[in-house]
C-alpha cells in the first residue's frame, strides 16, 4: 500500500492488523442479543480508547481511507472542549466524562486574543494554560486535534484575533497581505514551538495528532478574489513548513493544497460533503454540530440525539473515518469573550452541558453509537465497500472482506414510515429516518432512531436569595457632560477606534441650547453599535438595541429640555465584536446619525456638532469589581427604594459558598442587562431583558465555577445598565435528575 503522509512521502505498510483473540470474542458476541452486545462492546472500546500519544518512531500519516497512527488505520470520534470556556479545576472531570462517552480525541481551538492581548506580551496562565490542558488530555490517554487558526470564529470575540492587529499599518485580515501574514506566521510559530518544546506532538510521542490552519476560509475567500487563493496556498505552505510531524487540515476549504486535508463542517456532512479533494486524503468531519449557537433574543436550538446519530452513522457508511462533535462540552463565555449578541452559556445543549453535567439521552445514545461502530472498525477500515438499493429511499452500505469480516449499514431515509427491509435473507424493521448497524452483516446491534437511554432533566434549586436590602450597597455612575470631556471632535467618531475593545462603552456628549419656539422636541439616534442609552440632563430619556439580525439601532426619543443649555449624553454599548466576515478590520460601530427635531417637522443635524467623548464607565476605570478598589468610590446603603431600578448602577454584596461540590449558578431574572463578577472574576455579560419571541430570557442563570468561590466572604459585584432589582437575584445549585440517578458531579 502507498501511504501519503503530510510530507508527500510514500511507504509500504501492512495496516491490516488483527488479533485472533479479539475476533473469537466478536464471533461469540455476535450470537447474542443486540443490547447485550452493546454493553460488552462499550467495555471493549473504553478499555482501548486512545493511546495518549503516538510513538516517535511511527507517528501520524494518512491514506485515502483514514488517519494512520503508529502504522494502524484509525476510525476516530472526537469531541470539542475549549480550555478557556471552563476552568483548570474542571478539565480532568470533563475529559474523563468525554472519554467514558467513547471519545478518543479532544479538539480545541487556540485563542490568539487571549494569549497575546498586547503585541509581544503572552499569557498562558490559568484558563489560558494550553500546555496544562493538553497534558491533562495526555494523562487520560486521549489524542488532541489542535486548531490553531489563528482566526477561529468560534462565536468568540473578534474570531480570536487580537484587536491591536487593526492598528497595524496596512493591515487587511485573512488575505495575501504582508502585515497580516507576518503576524499570523509569528503567532502560529510561537504556538508550534511552545508545544514542540513540551514534546506534545505525536511525532515526539505526544498526543497531538492533527493541527488546523485557518478556519472556514471558504466562506469568505471569494471576497478577496485572486488574493484569497494565493493566501490559501501561502497558509498551507507556512503551516506544513513548521514541521510538526502531523497532518494539517483546513475545514470548509475545497481547494486545500496538498498535503493539507480539506474537511467538512455542518450538521449533515454525510449528505453535503463531496469528500476530500484527493483520493489520497481521508474523509473527515471536523464539526458535527451537536446543537447550535444561541444569541440574546432567541431560544436554544435543540438537535435530537437521533438526528446526530443518524448523520454520524451515515458519514461513516460513506467512508468517513473521523468525526468531531462541536461542541461536546461548550462551557461559558466568561468576561467579555463572547462574539456579537451571543449569550454567555455556549452550546449548553451539547452532550455535556455548560456545567459539565450529562445531557441525556444525547450523551448515552452517542456512546452506544461509538461502541457499535468501533466494534466494526476492521471491516470499515479494510473491507471493500458495496452500495445496494433496498427500496426507493433505502440503501445498504456494506463493508466486507475475507480477513476483516463484514458490517452493513441499512439506511431508511423515509422520515414518516417504519420500513421492513430484506437483506441477505433476513428481515429488519427500521424506524423512520433511521440507520441500523449489522454486526457480521447479520446481527442488528444499533439503530439510530431507537433510544435506549432515559431522558434526564436539569434542575435549578434556589438556595440563597439576596433579598435583604441592608446587605446591598450601590454606587451610581456619574453621567459625563460635554464640559467634563477632554477628547472632542466636530464629527461622530467610530466607537472601537476609541475604546480599542478594552470596554463595551463609549460616551458621546454635546451641549444643546433650546430654542424657545421649539415644542415637542425629540432626538433621533442611529447607531451601528448594539445598544444606545440616551440621557438628557442626567436623566434617562430612552434606550434601544439591535440584534444579530437587525444590525442598526434606530431610536426616536421624546426629550424634556430646560431653557438654555442642555446636556445630551449618549452611551453607546457593544455586546462583543463580530467573529466572522470579510474585511473585519474595516467595520465601523457606534453613532452614525444624530438629529434634533421640533414639532416633528423642523430638523437640526447634530452629526457635525462638536462632540465630547469619554471611554468606558467610571466603575470600570477604577476596576470596582476588585476587592482592593472598593473604597475608591462612595457606596450607599439605605433602603429598598434606593437599591432598585437605577440605570448605570453598581451593586455589591457578600455571600458564603453553598455546601457541596456541585455546580452553582446565579439567577439574574430580576435584572436587565450588564455584567457580573465574583471575587474579581467576571462570570460574563447578562441580558435577561432581551426576551425570546415566547417572552422568556435567552439565559437566566449564569455559571459560577466552584474554583471562583471561597468557603465564606465571597464578593458579588453587579453592573446594571438598564435598571433592575438586585433583591431578586438568587444563588442556585444545579443538578440533573432522571436517567437512573441524579448527578451534580462537576463545577
Amino acid at each position: 500500500m502507498c501511504i501519503y503522509t503530510h510530507t508527500h512521502t510514500c511507504s509500504d505498510s501492512n495496516t491490516n492488523i488483527r488479533g485472533r483473540r479479539r475476533e473469537r470474542r466478536k464471533r461469540m458476541v455476535s450470537d447474542r442479543c443486540g443490547s447485550c452486545w452493546i454493553i460488552l462492546a462499550m467495555v471493549l472500546v473504553l478499555s482501548a480508547v486512545g493511546a495518549g500519544g503516538a510513538t516517535a518512531e511511527k507517528g501520524v500519516t494518512y491514506d485515502g481511507r483514514s488517519l494512520i497512527i503508529d502504522g494502524q488505520r484509525k476510525l476516530l470520534f472526537s469531541g470539542s472542549i475549549h480550555y478557556p470556556r471552563s476552568t483548570p479545576e474542571m478539565w480532568p472531570s470533563l475529559i474523563k466524562k468525554t472519554k467514558e462517552g467513547g471519545i478518543e480525541v479532544i479538539d480545541t481551538y487556540v485563542f490568539w486574543n487571549l494569549h497575546e492581548p498586547k503585541l509581544g506580551q503572552y499569557d498562558f496562565n490559568g484558563r489560558n494554560d494550553l500546555v496544562k490542558f493538553i497534558k491533562e488530555i495526555r494523562s487520560q490517554g486521549l489524542y488532541v486535534c489542535l486548531r490553531i487558526g489563528p482566526f477561529i470564529e468560534a462565536e468568540w470575540n473578534y474570531g480570536g484575533l487580537p484587536f491591536w492587529l487593526r492598528d497595524v499599518p496596512g493591515m487587511v485580515y485573512r488575505t495575501d497581505n504582508e502585515p497580516f501574514k507576518f503576524h499570523m506566521r509569528r503567532f502560529t510559530s510561537k504556538i508550534v514551538n511552545l508545544l514542540k518544546s513540551e514534546g506534545l506532538y505525536a511525532s515526539q510521542g505526544g498526543p497531538i495528532i492533527l493541527s488546523q490552519i485557518e478556519n472556514e476560509y471558504g466562506n469568505v475567500q471569494a471576497a478577496f478574489r485572486e488574493k484569497g487563493a494565493s493566501y490559501v496556498k501561502w497558509a498551507a505552505k507556512m503551516a506544513v513548513g513548521l514541521q510538526t510531524g502531523v497532518p494539517w487540515i483546513m475545514c470548509k476549504q475545497p481547494d486545500a493544497p496538498d498535503p493539507v486535508i480539506n474537511t467538512c463542517n455542518g450538521m449533515r456532512c454525510g449528505e453535503t460533503f463531496p469528500g476530500p479533494n484527493s483520493p489520497n486524503k481521508p474523509k473527515m468531519w471536523t464539526e458535527d454540530w451537536t446543537s447550535f449557537f444561541q444569541v440574546y433574543g432567541a431560544p436554544p436550538y435543540i438537535r435530537s440525539a437521533e438526528d446526530i446519530a443518524f448523520h454520524a452513522a451515515l458519514f461513516v457508511a460513506k467512508n468517513g473515518s473521523y468525526i468531531n462533535y462541536y461542541m461536546y462540552h461548550g462551557g461559558t463565555n466568561f468576561g467579555r469573550t463572547s462574539s456579537s449578541y451571543f449569550i454567555t452559556g455556549y452550546y449548553d445543549q451539547a452532550p455535556l452541558d455548560e456545567y459539565g453535567l450529562l445531557r441525556q439521552p444525547k450523551y448515552g445514545h452517542l456512546k452506544e453509537l461509538h461502541a457499535a461502530i468501533k466494534s466494526t472498525a476492521n471491516p470499515l477500515l479494510h473491507g471493500k465497500q458495496t452500495i445496494l438499493s433496498l427500496g426507493p429511499m433505502q440503501q445498504a452500505y456494506v463493508f466486507e472482506d475475507a480477513r476483516s469480516g463484514c458490517v452493513a449499514f441499512l439506511v431508511n431515509n423515509d422520515g414518516r414510515k417504519v420500513i421492513q427491509i430484506q437483506f441477505r435473507n433476513n428481515a429488519y424493521s427500521l424506524r423512520p429516518k433511521s440507520i441500523g448497524i449489522l454486526q457480521n452483516c447479520k446481527t442488528l446491534i444499533y439503530e439510530t432512531a431507537k433510544v435506549n437511554v432515559p431522558k434526564n432533566m436539569r434542575v435549578t434549586t434556589p438556595v440563597h436569595t439576596f433579598n435583604v436590602p441592608d446587605k446591598w450597597e450601590v454606587f451610581r455612575e456619574t453621567i459625563p457632560t460635554f464640559l467634563g470631556t477632554s477628547l472632542r471632535a466636530n464629527t461622530l467618531l467610530e466607537h472601537t477606534k476609541l475604546t480599542k475593545d478594552k470596554t463595551d462603552y463609549l460616551w458621546y456628549t454635546l451641549r444643546f441650547k433650546r430654542d424657545s419656539t421649539c415644542t415637542k422636541p425629540s432626538l433621533f439616534i442611529e447607531s451601528s453599535g448594539h445598544v444606545v442609552h440616551v440621557f438628557v440632563n442626567n436623566a434617562l430619556a430612552g434606550s434601544g438595541h439591535g440584534s444579530r439580525d437587525i444590525r442598526a439601532v434606530k431610536l426616536q426619543v421624546p426629550v424634556s429640555l430646560i431653557n438654555g443649555q442642555n446636556n445630551i449624553s449618549i452611551l453607546s454599548g457593544m455586546v462583543g465584536l463580530p467573529d466572522s466576515g470579510a474585511y473585519m478590520e474595516s467595520k465601523s460601530y457606534g453613532l452614525t446619525k444624530a438629529q434634533f427635531s421640533c414639532d416633528g417637522t423642523k430638523t437640526i443635524d447634530l452629526s457635525r456638532s462638536q462632540w465630547g467623548y469619554s471611554v468606558g464607565l467610571l466603575g470600570e476605570k477604577v476596576r470596582l469589581h476588585q476587592w482592593r478598589n472598593l473604597k475608591r468610590v462612595k457606596w450607599s446603603n439605605n433602603n429598598a427604594g434606593l437599591i432598585k431600578n437605577h440605570p448605570l448602577a453598581w451593586y455589591k454584596t457578600m455571600f458564603d459558598a453553598l455546601s457541596g461540590d456541585g455546580p452553582v449558578g446565579l439567577n439574574m431574572e430580576s435584572m436587565g442587562k450588564g455584567e457580573m463578577w465574583v471575587n474579581g472574576e467576571s462570570i460574563g455579560r447578562y441580558w435577561v431583558s432581551f426576551l425570546t419571541p415566547s417572552g422568556h430570557p435567552s439565559q437566566s442563570t449564569y455559571h459560577i465555577p466552584r474554583a471562583f468561590l471561597k468557603p465564606s466572604g465571597n464578593l458579588l459585584v453587579v453592573l446594571e445598565e438598564e435598571g433592575g432589582d438586585p433583591l431578586g437575584i438568587s444563588l442556585n445549585t444545579i443538578s440533573v435528575v432522571g436517567s437512573n440517578k441524579s448527578q451534580s458531579q462537576l463545577s
